[in-house]
C-alpha cells in the first residue's frame, strides 16, 4: 500500500500511527507544514525504511511562517521530498496571497537551485497560479498535485506540464473528483490519505485508508483491483527512480 501524502505528526499519537504503518508494510510520504516541524517528524521514521519525510511550508500558514524560509533552505540538502507546499485560493486565505506567492516562488527557486526535488503540492482553488509557477520554475523538480480539484482545462494543462497526481478516498467520494481521476494518466497516479485532515466514514482518515482509493480507481478505470495495484506500484517505483541525489 502507498500513502503518498499524510501528516503523521498531526495524529493524536504519531508514534503509534507510524508503528501501525510499519506493521502494515505501508509506504508513507509524511509531509510537514513548517520547516521547524521537519526534524521531529523525521524522527518518526527511525527504523521505518518505508516512511519518508517531506520538507514543507503550507500555504495556509505561509503568512505566519515565512520567516522559516532560511531554515527551509538549510534543511533542503537533507531531503529528496518537499511538501506540503503550494497555493490556496480559498476566500479565507486570499488576504495572505502575496505571502503565499512569495513563499511558493522561493521554495521552487530553492528546489531548482538544489537540483530538483519531488514535490507534493497543494492547489486548492489555485490550480492556474500553481501551474503558472511550475512553468516559471521548470527546474524545481517533479510536481505531484495532491487532491487536485481544478477544472478539466486546468487538468489538461497539468498533464501537458508532466505533473503527477495523488488521489485519496475523500477525493473519489464525489462526482467531480471521480471525473478528474478518470482523465488523469494512469501511469502518473499515486494513492494518498491526506490524514488526519481528510475524512473517511465521518472520521479522520488513517494512512492505510489510502488503500480504499484503489478500489474506487478500479471502478473508475474498469480494471481489476489487482491490476490497479500493479499499476500504482509500477508508478511508484518509476517515480522514486527519478529522485535526485541530495545536494
Amino acid at each position: 500500500m502507498i500513502d503518498f501524502h499524510a501528516h503523521l505528526d498531526l495524529y493524536p499519537d504519531p508514534q503509534a500511527t507510524a508503528r501501525e504503518c510499519v506493521a502494515r508494510n505501508l509506504y508513507v510520504l509524511s509531509v510537514t507544514t513548517t520547516p521547524s516541524a521537519w526534524t521531529g517528524t523525521a524522527a518518526l521514521s527511525k527504523d521505518a525504511p518505508r516512511i519518508r519525510t517531506a520538507l514543507g511550508l503550507h500555504p495556509q500558514i505561509a503568512h505566519e511562517r515565512k520567516g522559516e524560509l532560511p531554515l527551509f533552505e538549510r534543511l533542503l540538502p537533507q531531503v529528496r521530498y518537499v511538501g506540503e507546499v503550494g497555493l490556496d485560493g480559498g476566500p479565507e486565505f486570499r488576504r495572505h496571497w502575496p505571502d503565499q506567492e512569495q513563499v511558493f516562488s522561493q521554495v521552487l527557486d530553492l528546489c531548482g537551485r538544489a537540483g530538483g526535488r519531488i514535490m507534493t503540492i497543494h492547489s486548492r482553488r489555485a490550480a492556474t497560479p500553481v501551474l503558472d509557477a511550475l512553468t516559471a520554475w521548470p527546474a524545481a523538480g517533479i510536481a505531484i498535485l495532491h487532491w487536485f480539484s481544478g477544472t478539466q482545462k486546468e487538468l489538461a494543462r497539468a498533464i501537458d506540464l508532466g505533473c503527477w497526481f495523488s488521489i485519496g478516498p475523500a477525493m473519489l467520494a464525489g462526482d467531480k473528483g471521480r471525473a478528474l481521476a478518470a482523465k488523469m494518466p494512469r501511469d502518473r497516479v499515486l494513492t494518498e490519505s491526506d490524514g488526519p485532515f481528510a475524512q473517511v466514514d465521518g472520521r479522520a482518515a488513517w494512512p492505510w485508508d489510502a488503500d480504499r482509493a484503489v478500489e474506487a480507481l478500479a471502478q473508475i478505470w474498469s480494471e481489476p483491483v489487482d491490476e490497479v495495484r500493479r499499476q500504482l506500484l509500477n508508478n511508484f517505483r518509476r517515480l522514486i527512480q527519478k529522485i535526485p541525489a541530495r545536494s
